[in-house]
């Protein structure tokens, strides 16, 4: 009997569904408190010896990681499943990732998204991940006021796809939602009044955003409940300018009353991931940072 990939898919994606929503029964991470890593944070350790870093940090007490890197339906060069069992053989845990969504992957003849998009979720639901997170948005959906409304339209309907497999679509900020406006509002309110938050949360870098005049308290009371994920991350003046005016560093060491605004989060936020991010080292190793990062939380009261 012939199928066409159309039905393969269709069938597929049910299938996935129904299995998927049935694990996440007894699924931890619906209603529990977490705080992972970032993997971006030691890309280069990671690039070089993925399975060997994951194991440093299990060491180190962490117990949760968010990936960086989906290539080819690969997470640093392993298929889910394989990805998956690595994570679970050391005792890690993969709540949320980043892979960023385009309008490329949005088929709008067939009015629907793209087979890559759906296999980025299908793996994504594979892994057991509850935030499926784009980490950015192209110029060409910022720029104008129409475009980017459109682009939300896509993002509420991406939230509609992760939720056939018990998960939600999210994005996560960097600087220029801050910074730049349309129709007088700043790209990122344009956003969180554009999505649906039963369909897509949102990840509040409180570190991204100081370059683009960002506050996190301010937003973080301006929008209660709707940040379920935060990267946890602090900021100083940079010298070398790469990241921008200022950089990340050590939590507790820079100019971000870190523990004040995550506290907040915790409690008015809505949030429940706590994800250290790092990106800036200052002479230290990477692996040397996030351990401190994660000694900080701990000293806080948070625990992975």
């Amino acid at each position: 009997m012939n199928i066409s990939r159309r039905t393969f898919l269709k069938n597929s994606t049910l299938a996935l569904a129904g299995t998927t929503l049935l694990a996440r029964e007894g699924f931890a991470f619906k209603s529990k408190e977490l705080i992972g890593v970032q993997l971006y944070s030691i890309r280069d350790d990671m690039k070089k010896d993925p399975l060997g870093t994951l194991k440093q940090l299990a060491s180190m007490g962490y117990k949760h990681v968010e990936h960086a890197n989906y290539v080819d339906r690969k997470f640093y060069g392993y298929g889910a499943k394989e990805f998956k069992k690595i994570l679970d053989d050391l005792g890690l845990k993969m709540p949320s990732g980043h892979t960023v969504m385009s309008k490329d992957h949005w088929d709008d003849t067939k009015k629907d998204f793209t087979d890559k998009w759906k296999y980025t979720v299908e793996d994504a639901a594979t892994l057991g991940q509850q935030f499926v997170i784009s980490p950015s948005m192209s110029e060409t959906v910022r720029r104008n006021y129409d475009e980017l409304l459109r682009f939300m339209e896509l993002f509420n309907k991406s939230g509609e796809l992760c939720k056939k497999s018990g998960m939600k679509f999210g994005y996560h900020n960097h600087d220029f939602e801050f910074s730049e406006k349309l129709n007088n509002l700043t790209l990122y309110d344009i956003i969180l009044k554009n999505t649906d938050p039963k369909l897509v949360m949102q990840q509040l870098d409180i570190g991204n955003m100081v370059n683009g005049g960002g506050e996190a308290m301010e937003v973080l009371k301006r929008y209660p409940g709707r940040f379920e994920s935060m990267h946890v991350k602090d900021e100083i003046k940079s010298e070398s300018k790469e990241h921008g005016t200022y950089e990340s560093t050590v939590l507790g060491t820079g100019l971000i009353n870190v523990k004040e605004v995550i506290d907040w989060g915790r409690k008015s936020g809505g949030t429940i991931h706590f994800i250290i991010e790092q990106e800036s080292y200052q002479g230290k190793t990477p692996l040397e940072c996030v351990r401190e990062d994660l000694k900080v939380m701990k000293k806080w009261g948070y625990i992975s």
